[in-house]
């Protein structure tokens, strides 16, 4: 589980997140949805511990995330534009997480491997691969080791489709067994698809907290599309 309370985060002059609290259930997938720079990526960053807040509280598990590194050992990530040296190979980097999460027994690093087709891509430095296969590996990182929180932000960016759905099937797996899950992307089918909870983030307030039926049931959809494009028309001061 996770509760956010009362978070607040700017930078310079700029106010990102306003005072957001929310919980996230063990067991369910959250997304987060909203216009470009609302805050989604700073709230996940503010979460694993990535982001500094200026204020309010960030517990998984119970457990303090903010100035609290060791509170990571079981969150996995998966930003919208992982950064790697470019000289390592994914081998190298598993290895590292290896090292760093030292003790951890669940490790099926090589099971995801296979899953997400890098077998022919293991030992090439990451300079040399595509955007989507260095998706791959971060989707590799961030599921290894069986995660109780897992926190993934446009997860299938650039991942071909068959790979797509073995990630989804990942992704609703581990909500079955418990995982906490708060997910970003711009793909609302798949939204509508995994998720069991909405928020909708306009300029870093919180707009919508709820079922994903409850936001079709409020503005009269039966997509998630088309109800998303209602409430940001009406957040912008637009038209439904």
């Amino acid at each position: 589980m996770i509760s956010i309370n009362h978070l607040q985060k700017s930078f310079r002059s700029l106010r990102v997140i306003k005072d957001l609290t929310t919980t996230l259930p063990s067991g369910s997938v959250t997304a987060v949805i909203g216009p470009n720079g609302s805050g989604k990526t700073t709230l996940m960053k503010s979460i694993v511990g990535l982001v500094q807040p200026d204020s309010g509280s960030i517990l998984v598990d119970g457990t303090t995330t903010i100035n609290n590194p060791s509170s990571r050992m079981h969150i996995g990530y998966m930003s919208q534009v992982a950064r790697y040296p470019e000289n390592l190979t994914p081998t190298d980097l598993i290895q590292m997480v290896r090292g760093v999460r030292a003790g951890l027994t669940t490790d099926i690093a090589d099971e995801l491997i296979t899953d997400m087709q890098l077998e022919d891509h293991i030992k090439k430095p990451m300079r040399a691969l595509s955007g989507g296969t260095r998706q791959k590996v971060g989707a590799v990182i961030a599921f290894m080791f069986r995660p109780t929180t897992l926190l993934l932000d446009e997860p299938t960016a650039g991942l071909d489709p068959v790979v797509t759905e073995r990630l989804k099937e990942r992704i609703s797996a581990l909500r079955d067994g418990g995982t906490t899950i708060l997910i970003t992307s711009h793909v609302l089918s798949e939204i509508q698809e995994l998720a069991d909870r909405i928020i909708y983030l306009h300029e870093g307030l919180v707009m919508f907290d709820g079922a994903v039926n409850e936001l079709l049931a409020q503005t009269g959809h039966t997509s998630l599309s088309k109800s998303v494009a209602s409430i940001m028309s009406r957040e912008l001061g637009g038209v439904q």
